[in-house]
């Protein structure tokens, strides 16, 4: 005789680990905006560019996203690095980034693998120069 798992009880384990999980996932680019970004890019505090300002965070959508994403990690201008808060992954900041610009009309995506690495590399260097 084969015993098969219990549908209903399957459920309410999954369910109960994703509670369990989820204070421990990622944030979205949102969230980390909200919970980071905003400080200063919800009013332009210390000339950051606002968030969904065209004009502002043009320039920057043409420099690209791996320059203005290790750029803004490591710290430019009066941006600390990793905006203030020293826990923030790298992917989570490039999250927020993507989320900021779109808001400003670029058409980024997530970063995949090979742009992480690419930010990396370049957030190394510029570690390297300090």
């Amino acid at each position: 005789m084969i015993l098969l798992p219990n549908v209903k009880n399957m459920k309410y384990l999954l369910l109960l680990s994703l509670c369990f999980l989820s204070p421990f996932a990622m944030a979205n680019g949102e969230e980390t905006y909200k919970a980071v970004c905003s400080n200063c890019h919800a009013s332009g505090l210390n000339k950051a560019p606002m968030l969904g300002d065209k004009k502002q965070w043009g320039k920057l959508i043409k420099e690209g996203q791996a320059h203005i994403t290790s750029d803004g990690y490591h710290g430019v201008g009066a941006m600390p690095p990793k905006g203030g808060k020293p826990d923030l992954t790298v992917t989570e900041f490039a999250s927020a980034v993507v989320y900021m610009a779109n808001q400003a009309g670029a058409n980024w995506k997530e970063p995949d693998e090979a742009m992480l690495k690419d930010i990396n590399k370049r957030i190394a260097k510029k570690s390297s120069k300090s």
